[in-house]
C-alpha cells in the first residue's frame, strides 16, 4: 500500500525522498523492520491470549523437558507480521508476489484447520465458545487433519502456482540473442546482444557450466507440442516441490527453533537468488537466468525473514510457544513456491538438505519397522509360536524419527532394536538445534556457489 501511494506521489507531487521506495534495497530493510517489531510485539500478546484459551500442543508428553501446557499455533504470528509486512512495501501487482500471497493464505488455511483438528479431542472438558466451536468439528481422535487431505490441499496449491505461470504473459524468462556484425566490416567487433521475453519451462541444474535444465527434454514431443508436454511436467513438479517441502518442514517442526532457524537462513539465500535473478547486469555476469521483476520477491522475502527472527525470541529453547502446522507448513509452502518462481527448484536439493534427511528418515523408519514387523510375524509362524492378537513389534533404523530426535531421545526408552548405533547418552535439544542451523548455513553457502561452480 506504501509503495502504491508513494509511487502516486511520485508521479504527481514528486517531494524529495519520494523516489527511495523504488529501490528493492530500502524496500526490504524496511520490510525486515517492520515485521521483526510487528512480531516482537504481537507475539507477546498473542501467546498470552493462546495461554487463556488452552491452546497446547497435545503431543507434547508430561515431563518433556517442562514444554507441557506451550501453546501451540503460534504460526499466527509469523503469518500476519510478514503479511502486514508485505501489503505495506510490496508491489501488489506483481504477479510473484500475488502468488506467494495466495500460497501463504492457502496453506495458513490448511494448517489451520489441521491444529484445530488436533484439539478436537479436548471438547468438552470445559465450557467455553472456542470449545464448543471444536466440538462442531467432526474429528473422532487427535491426529489432526488426514493426511491425505492436506496432501490434497497441497497439491491443489502446485497445480494454481504452475497454471498461473503457465498462463501469465508476466511470468517470463529473458533470452539473450546474438546478433552477427556486418559481414563486410573488416575490424572484428563484438557481436551485439538483443533480448527477448519467451515463455519457456527452463530451470537452473547446479554444478554444470551450461546449467540449464528444459523440463521438455523430458518428453518424446518436439515444437509446439513439445513447449506445451513441458508444461505438464513442469506443473507435475511443482506440484511435487510444493507437498515435498511442505511436508518436510513440517517434520523439521520437532524441536524449539529449529524449523524456525532453518527456514530463515534457506530464506536469506532464496532472497540472494532472487535479487540476483532480477538484475539483468547481475544475472549476465554470473550466466544465470534473467527473470524480469522477481526482484521484487526480496521485499517479501525480507519480510518473512524478519517475522522469522522475531518469533525466534519466543520460540527458542525453551520455547515459550510452538508454531504448529499453521507455521509449518505455509513456511515450507512458501519457501517452494518461491523456488519455483526464481526456476532454482533443483537446487532445493543442496539448500534444503535438512528437511530432505528429516522426510527420508521418517521414510526409511516405517518401511524399515514395517518390513522388519513383517519378517518377525513369518519367522514365529514357521515356528509355530504365533498366536492370533500378537503384538509383534519390528526393528528401528533410528532410535526416534525425524532424524533430530535420534541425537535427541534417550534410547534406553526403546524397547525395540535399533539399527544404527549412537552414543548411548542423548545430546541436549540446543546442541542438536544449532548444529543443523550450522549444517543449513553450510548448505546454503553450498548453493550460493554453485552458481560460479560450472
Amino acid at each position: 500500500m506504501l509503495y502504491h501511494l508513494f509511487e502516486y506521489l511520485k508521479e504527481n507531487v514528486d517531494f524529495p525522498g519520494v523516489g527511495l521506495f523504488r529501490y528493492i534495497s530500502v524496500r526490504s530493510i524496511m520490510s525486515v523492520i517492520i515485521a521483526l517489531i510487528i512480531s516482537l510485539i504481537a507475539g507477546k500478546y498473542i501467546i498470552a491470549r493462546l495461554k487463556r484459551k488452552q491452546i497446547t500442543d497435545t503431543s507434547v508428553k508430561t515431563g518433556d523437558n517442562g514444554k507441557t501446557g506451550t501453546p501451540t499455533m503460534g504460526g499466527i504470528v509469523i503469518i500476519i507480521s510478514m503479511l502486514v509486512s508485505v501489503l505495506l512495501l510490496c508491489d501488489l501487482s506483481n504477479l510473484y508476489v500475488q502468488l506467494l500471497v495466495v500460497s501463504t493464505l492457502w496453506l495458513s488455511i490448511i494448517g489451520f484447520l489441521d491444529d484445530l483438528l488436533k484439539l478436537r479431542h479436548k471438547a468438552g472438558k470445559q465450557d467455553t465458545g472456542f470449545v464448543r466451536f471444536l466440538s462442531r468439528l467432526r474429528r473422532q481422535d487427535k491426529d489432526g487433519m488426514k493426511g491425505k487431505l492436506k496432501v490434497y490441499g497441497q497439491i491443489g496449491l502446485g497445480l494454481i502456482v504452475g497454471i498461473a505461470l503457465y498462463v501469465s504473459d508476466k511470468a517470463v524468462i529473458v533470452e539473450m540473442i546474438q546478433v552477427p556484425s556486418d559481414a563486410g566490416q573488416t575490424e572484428q567487433v563484438e557481436e551485439p546482444a538483443y533480448i527477448r521475453h519467451v515463455k519457456s519451462t527452463k530451470t537452473t541444474i547446479p554444478f554444470l557450466k551450461d546449467n540449464l535444465f528444459d523440463y521438455s527434454w523430458l518428453t518424446p514431443f518436439k515444437g509446439a507440442a513439445g513447449k506445451k508436454a513441458g508444461w505438464i511436467v513442469y506443473i507435475l513438479v511443482a506440484i511435487f516441490i510444493v507437498t515435498a517441502v511442505s511436508n518436510g518442514t513440517n517434520l523439521t517442526d520437532g524441536r524449539d527453533g529449529l524449523a524456525t532457524g532453518t527456514v530463515a537462513i534457506v530464506g536469506v539465500t532464496l532472497g540472494v537468488l532472487a535479487y540476483l535473478s532480477g538484475n539483468i547486469v547481475y544475472a549476465r555476469y554470473l550466466n544465470i537466468m534473467y527473470i524480469p521483476n522477481s526482484g521484487e520477491m526480496v521485499v517479501f522475502m525480507a519480510g518473512l525473514i524478519g517475522a522469522l527472527i522475531g518469533f525466534l525470541w519466543y520460540n527458542t529453547y525453551p520455547a515459550q510457544v510452538f508454531m504448529g502446522d499453521v507455521g509449518s507448513l505455509t513456511l515450507g509452502g512458501i519457501v517452494a513456491v518461491y523456488a519455483l518462481m526464481i526456476r532454482v527448484e533443483l537446487l532445493l536439493v543442496i539448500l534444503c538438505g535438512i528437511f530432505l534427511a528429516e522426510s527420508f528418515s521418517v521414510m526409511v523408519q516405517r518401511l524399515w519397522y514395517k518390513y522388519t514387523r513383517i519378517r518377525a510375524t513369518r519367522k514365529l509362524m514357521a515356528q509355530g509360536k504365533y498366536h492370533p492378537g500378537d503384538v509383534v513389534k519390528g526393528e528401528r533404523v533410528w532410535v526416534r524419527a525425524p532424524l533430530h530426535d535420534h541425537y535427541i531421545y534417550d534410547r534406553k526408552k526403546v524397547d525395540t532394536p535399533i539399527l544404527l548405533k549412537r552414543p548411548t547418552e542423548p545430546i541436549a535439544e540446543p546442541k542438536v538445534v544449532v548444529r543443523f542451523w550450522i549444517i543449513s548455513i553450510l548448505l546454503a553457502v553450498l548453493t550460493i556457489i554453485t552458481l560460479k561452480i560450472r
